[in-house]
């Protein structure tokens, strides 16, 4: 079985040498070691060092040479907007407070559908829209320290303290 360590970035590679394509949601491509059949029937293994996000345009290097683009595939998602970008602001500030992960934008942000959540977000005052897109939630002010810390030191040290609930 061909196996997948070098993630070419979108942009980065011609995207018509790909060989074939494989649409994920954003699970599926949050992955460091999985088995995919890629939608020509491509069989192999993403093996790399540490999980990754695997974003939209992305290819994926098999031992054989051959390029796999990664797609983000249309998942179902609500849509948050609101009236203004304080309220908009208020409205992350509520998200972000159940851990939810978030896509966030200049004018709206994108969450997984959830009843409960979208219940809490009506009563926060929310305009609220369902949709099918691809899902790129934030990854985390900690999610890169790995790569970022190789490239220049850092005089401080993150204890883990703990934020309070």
């Amino acid at each position: 079985m061909n196996r997948a360590q070098e993630i070419l970035p979108a942009g980065t590679w011609p995207n018509t040498s790909a060989s074939d394509r494989i649409a994920l949601d954003y699970d599926a491509r949050h992955r460091r070691r999985f088995r995919y059949v890629a939608s020509a029937g491509t069989d192999f293994l993403l093996d790399l060092a540490r999980a990754t996000v695997l974003n939209h345009g992305d290819g994926l290097a098999l031992d054989d040479g051959r390029i796999v683009e990664v797609i983000a595939a249309p998942e179902s998602l609500t849509e948050v907007r609101a009236e203004t970008a304080q309220e908009l602001v208020r409205l992350a500030w509520h998200i972000g407070n159940r851990h939810l992960p978030a896509q966030l934008e200049a004018d709206r942000i994108l969450i997984r559908e959830d009843h409960v959540i979208t219940d809490m977000l009506i009563g926060l005052g929310a305009q609220l829209r369902h949709l099918q897109a691809p899902f790129t939630p934030e990854s985390g002010a900690y999610a890169n320290a790995h790569s970022h810390a190789q490239q220049h030191e850092h005089p401080f040290v993150f204890t883990g303290a703990s934020h309070g609930h």
